[in-house]
């Protein structure tokens, strides 16, 4: 599968779930395995909402039992009994209780933590070209506001549906054999009171559906611009993105409002049919006692408590489906993510990379191009063949397809023409992560994390002892700085360390590749950040930390690539200049006229 595949195939479409039919459940099947992992959990939750239930169908015979067996008798004895057996039962009806909201809510935790786990995990196996179609924004959308709609369905609300319905269940069929008359009064409400919930609840979950669409696509907006709030701040643009954010969340908002309009409608007309029906029953009911004598008093007041339970549990049913149509949505839309398939992984049976490393890489003939730009290849039957330890220099023109060559030997796109081969193996039959392990990249941002500036360093080698630490530091001319911070390296550099300055950033970036020891080394204009000063002292720690490495570097910067042991000279994703400095200033082409725009006449 293409890299272009996995982006135009509906398993990562963003939108996907909007076009699946009403009232379709099926998304929550997706719940089913993180629940069996904890089937003990499960196991109980399910025995304690089925005591619960049976503990408040028993309430109503302790009930009945007082009234027949103890307050119409006028019997001291009795009436101490029948008080004893209900406060029996309702103290049963309380630990029940206790129990069920204790494992019920420690299994939805458990589920939506797992749950959560496992969607950061596939999301970042995902492969670039997905995340040129769905913005990351998006993706930490439904990380958050989806899986919390999801986290309060699965710790409340479907323990509520469950535990409504064996009530409703439990107390039509106790109702039935107290009176069957009076029961068909009841049955005839649930049918009435279920009707508009089927009817309503359809466009309930659409709504549900567009509003947290609209809801992630401000989120992703906000994303951006506060990723570029420097950009903005400088562009004086505040008040416009902040009026484009006001008008997404006002989209979402009046989505939010339909939603919670036919909401209310749904509850108030069940509410009116289930409070109608209660009426209906009481009246019947006293007929049959008052008038009729078919009723003793108890079985009046059980059947009453019975209908009331009844007429409320289907009340809360409808409460509660609405829920699970809305939690359906979000879990449609987290499947989305879940179900894209990653255009990068490992082959069924990945073919081993030779050890020792070599650090040997051959690009032969690749033509590529990035997803949604077929017609613009960034690389054209591009060739080269770099030997282990040697020292390449990519360089040439913006566009020329430099940066390019890195991105597809790290494998985060492959090509769609031509092989890369890493020591002889083809990296489209290798592993990818054995493929990365071989290699430390500096890219020219220098993307960096809060917390620790050794926290930053061992993101290169987690197991690097502070010795390692301190050397990578020393080699990459960022201990002196880092010893001046408040705190020294230890203390907290921020979100995405941006209390550094862009060379200090750039020397920690650096520092953490030297530190991951690999056999090839790549750097993206490494050394772009920084002064002269700074960028002298670092050519000379990159040129120790290249002994050995095969290195591949990309510069605009001439001045950073005159150690190289060749110079492949790049344009419109070809070779077209290969050589030492000297020899392709004799030559006189590209690379003489981009020597000659940095150095003047005398670039030889």
């Amino acid at each position: 599968m293409s890299s272009i595949d996995v982006v135009s195939s509906g398993a990562g479409a963003p939108h996907a779930a909007a076009s699946r039919p009403r009232r379709d459940l099926s998304p929550l099947a997706r719940l089913a395995p993180f629940v069996k992992a904890h089937w003990g959990d499960a196991a109980l939750s399910g025995l304690f909402l089925t005591l619960s239930t049976i503990s408040t169908l028993a309430f109503t015979f302790a009930l009945r039992l007082m009234a027949d067996k103890g307050l119409a008798t006028h019997a001291a004895a009795l009436i101490d009994r029948a008080f004893l057996i209900l406060a029996g039962v309702a103290v049963a009806l309380a630990l029940t209780t206790g129990a069920r909201f204790y494992f019920v809510n420690k299994l939805g935790e458990r589920v939506v933590a797992d749950l959560r786990a496992a969607f950061y995990g596939h999301v970042v196996k995902l492969d670039q070209a997905y995340f040129l179609k769905v913005r990351t924004g998006e993706v930490l959308s439904r990380l958050t506001t989806d899986l919390a709609i999801v986290e309060t369905m699965v710790g409340a609300t479907v323990a509520v549906a469950i535990r409504n319905f064996l009530t409703v269940v439990g107390a039509l069929t106790v109702m039935v054999i107290v009176n069957p008359a009076l029961t068909g009064f009841v049955m005839l409400i649930v049918v009435m009171i279920l009707a508009p919930l089927f009817v309503v609840g359809g466009r309930v979950r659409r709504l549900s559906v567009a509003a947290q669409t609209r809801f992630a696509e401000a989120v992703g907006y906000a994303g951006e611009t506060l990723d570029a709030l420097e950009t903005v701040q400088a562009f004086g643009r505040e008040a416009a993105v902040t009026a484009r954010f006001k008008g997404a969340v006002e989209t979402a908002f009046k989505v939010s409002v339909a939603r919670i309009s036919a909401r209310a409608a749904m509850t108030v007309l069940v509410m009116i049919l289930a409070a109608g029906g209660i009426g209906l029953v009481l009246w019947q009911a006293s007929l049959d006692v008052f008038v009729r004598g078919d009723m003793s008093s108890g079985a009046l007041l059980q059947f009453v408590f019975l209908a009331i339970l009844a007429a409320g549990s289907v009340g809360s049913l409808g409460e509660a489906w609405g829920d699970i149509q809305k939690t359906a949505g979000a879990m449609a839309r987290i499947g989305e993510i879940l179900d894209a398939v990653p255009a990068i992984s490992a082959p069924l049976h990945p073919t081993p990379l030779p050890s020792p490393a070599r650090g040997e890489i051959v690009f032969d003939k690749v033509t590529f191009a990035y997803p949604g730009r077929p017609d613009l290849p960034a690389l054209s039957g591009f060739d080269l063949a770099v030997r282990p330890g040697e020292r390449v220099a990519l360089v040439g023109p913006s566009g020329a397809g430099k940066s390019t060559v890195l991105r597809l030997l790290l494998r985060f796109y492959d090509p769609q023409g031509g092989a890369i081969r890493l020591d002889g193996v083809d990296i489209r039959q290798a592993d990818p992560a054995q493929v990365r392990a071989r290699m430390a990249l500096v890219s020219q941002e220098a993307p960096l994390f809060s917390g620790t500036a050794l926290d930053n360093l061992r993101f290169g080698r987690a197991e690097a002892s502070d010795a390692d630490l301190a050397a990578a530091a020393k080699a990459a001319q960022a201990e002196t700085f880092l010893a001046a911070l408040p705190g020294g390296p230890d203390a907290a550099l921020g979100e995405r360390a941006k209390t550094l300055s862009g060379g200090q950033r750039q020397r920690l970036a650096i520092a953490r590749a030297l530190l991951r020891n690999a056999p090839i080394l790549l750097l993206d204009e490494a050394t772009s950040a920084l002064d002269a000063e700074n960028e002298r002292l670092i050519q000379h720690a990159l040129a120790d930390a290249m002994v050995g490495r095969t290195s591949l570097v990309i510069a605009h910067r001439l001045a950073t690539v005159l150690a190289a042991d060749r110079i492949v000279v790049m344009d419109a994703g070809r070779v077209v200049e290969v050589g030492t400095h000297a020899e392709l200033i004799t030559r006189g082409g590209l690379y003489a006229g981009l020597a000659e725009l940095q150095f003047g006449p005398r670039a030889a």
